[in-house]
């Protein structure tokens, strides 16, 4: 594939994903980011979101949960805690999960004597959508 990207997806895990792609787009932690063959060199850190990636005329699509990005030649790395294509997600566990979460947000929110880490459930909540979203895109 002349002009392609090796795309790599790497958790601690297994590998993801490793293959030739045209296009990829990675959620930074400051915002969407488009890279291309032959972009320069850097290293980025990424918010949990969706990888986009093009493949001939086809647009795919992959969860992570955050971590980070390198670019280096033709070669995209990513390290995330978690990294799922859609047909590994499960509609009805990432369902359920995003449920808790809004359930924890909407109890834990003021109520009196209950503690709840927000920005853990928050981020949960966050998790899950984007998960949600890579399976109904797939």
């Amino acid at each position: 594939m002349a002009g392609a990207l090796t795309l790599r997806v790497i958790t601690p895990d297994h590998i993801v994903l490793d293959r030739q792609v045209d296009r990829v787009q990675v959620p930074a932690a400051d915002g969407l980011m488009g890279i291309l063959p032959r972009h320069a060199h850097m290293v980025t850190a990424l918010d949990a979101g969706l990888v986009t990636y093009q493949v001939g005329g086809s647009e795919e699509v992959l969860f992570v949960s955050g971590g980070f990005a390198e670019v280096r030649g033709d070669t995209v790395r990513i390290v995330s805690e978690a990294g799922e294509r859609p047909e590994d997600i499960s509609e009805e566990r990432a369902s359920k999960a995003e449920e808790r979460a809004r359930k924890l947000l909407d109890d834990g929110a003021g109520g009196p004597g209950v503690q709840i880490d927000v920005l853990r459930a928050e981020f949960a909540l966050r998790r899950a959508r984007f998960r949600l979203r890579a399976k109904r895109r797939s």
